[in-house]
């Protein structure tokens, strides 16, 4: 009796000091689990939809791939973990030299991409994850429990000179397929122009206003995300069909022109589009993003001295060869995976991660600019994206969590999810069937 009379006393002092609530705590606990159980029933029972993830055919080999738990942003265990049923798994190809070489090199780049990611649909992980050409066939393959790969294409550079490659690229399963990425192709002027004002087509050249032709006409959705903003609204004005941007941010908030101005935003909302937003930390806030970015080098080159590991510059690693930077890239990838609760921890105060609530803020710009019916996600996993509570497959949760939280239903959190990407591709490819009815 002494003892429980004492705890008593013991607790009636506790809560008579300033600012002190037992009730409260326990509210709010009781609150958060309640949030967090919502939260989860809905992300269980949507279809979760990223837009945007990068791979290296490393990674995709009888020896080593993704039916493994690798050392990758995204992989069959990470998905499964983090509950992303959609990965669309990028035929990325660097800008090269506008000459017959440089083409012929692009499209040997691309097709070994297309040929790895259907090596895993078909030979490695069949019985775990499906290729999907349709709508149908993701709510087919996620009904039987089922995991989904989708391929865009990231850069038309690899199609050279000749577009009947576009419908080659879309019997290969693309389905979207930006015209430039971080330089000029013969296609179209990309964002990096605006660094130096140097441009190449003002806008598409003749063969990327074809391109977008033949892109309605085999069903592959034009990407805006990387091309400059008058070739993409030249794309919006020529494509009978709506467009996507598959992984950008609103530039309103981050003043990068990989970002999507309101002008922009304005014309895709017309247009019947979708804007993928992305999770890329100086996409996202450019501020928060260079601070930590400054602090995190340092501390990487003072670890990296230590283990005897070579770090290079972003610019330094964009100039290697594009075998040689996926294999840097992959050794970098490991390298900070296992620093990163040291850097995290050494840094939390002083220079603080761009997180989920931060990708979240360009959800919510993005919603209000040009409604819930244009809005989706993406990451840019494996290709330098991810932000703090969102930096790999395994946390998907916490972007649906971070959603509830600010009061989206469940309704639009399956558009933004997964509804509203769908929707355009369904619309693409309607009209695809309409051209190629045409005589």
């Amino acid at each position: 009796m002494k003892r429980i009379l004492t705890g008593i006393a013991a607790a009636a002092f506790f809560l008579s000091l300033p600012g002190i609530s037992l009730f409260a705590q326990t509210h709010d606990d009781k609150a958060e689990a309640k949030l967090r159980a919502k939260a989860l029933k809905i992300h269980k029972k949507v279809i979760t939809l990223d837009t945007h993830n990068d791979i290296s055919t490393r990674n995709f080999t009888d020896a080593v791939n993704y039916s493994q738990n690798l050392n990758t942003q995204v992989n069959i265990p990470k998905m499964r973990k983090g509950g992303l049923d959609v990965s669309w798994m990028i035929v990325y190809t660097g800008q090269g030299p506008l000459t017959d070489a440089g083409y012929a090199a692009a499209y040997k780049n691309a097709i070994d991409k297309f040929d790895a990611i259907h090596r895993l649909v078909e030979r490695y992980a069949p019985n775990d994850i499906g290729l999907a050409l349709t709508s149908a066939d993701v709510r087919r393959l996620h009904k039987e429990g089922k995991l989904i790969a989708m391929i865009g294409v990231e850069n038309g550079y690899p199609i050279g000179t000749d577009l009947s490659r576009i419908k080659e690229f879309a019997d290969r399963g693309a389905r979207y397929m930006s015209l430039a990425h971080n330089g000029h192709s013969q296609l179209a002027d990309s964002n990096t122009g605006e660094a130096d004002g140097v441009w190449l087509h003002n806008g598409l050249s003749e063969l990327g206003k074809k391109a977008i032709a033949e892109m309605n006409k085999w069903g592959i959705m034009v990407d805006l995300s990387h091309p400059s903003k008058q070739s993409n609204l030249q794309a919006i004005a020529l494509s009978k069909a709506p467009v996507i941007a598959s992984h950008s941010g609103a530039r309103a908030l981050c003043d990068h022109s990989r970002n999507l101005d309101d002008e922009q935003l304005e014309a895709i909302r017309r247009n019947g589009g979708v804007v993928q937003a992305v999770a890329f930390r100086s996409y996202v806030n450019r501020e928060k993003s260079a601070l930590r970015s400054a602090k995190q080098s340092e501390m990487l080159k003072e670890l990296a001295a230590k283990e005897g590991f070579t770090m290079l510059s972003r610019a330094e690693m964009m100039k290697l060869p594009e075998a040689d930077a996926e294999a840097y890239f992959g050794k970098l990838q490991a390298f900070r995976a296992k620093n990163r609760d040291i850097i995290n921890e050494r840094l939390k105060d002083t220079a603080p991660d761009v997180n989920v609530k931060d990708f979240v803020n360009h959800i919510d710009y993005l919603v209000k600019k040009i409604g819930i019916d244009h809005v989706g996600i993406s990451s840019d996993f494996d290709g330098g994206g991810g932000v703090e509570g969102w930096d790999g497959a395994d946390e998907t949760f916490n972007v649906t969590l971070e959603l509830v939280r600010r009061g989206y239903t469940e309704k639009q959190i399956a558009k933004l999810w997964s509804g509203n990407l769908l929707r355009v591709l369904d619309e693409v490819q309607a009209v695809a069937r309409k051209l190629q009815a045409q005589k």
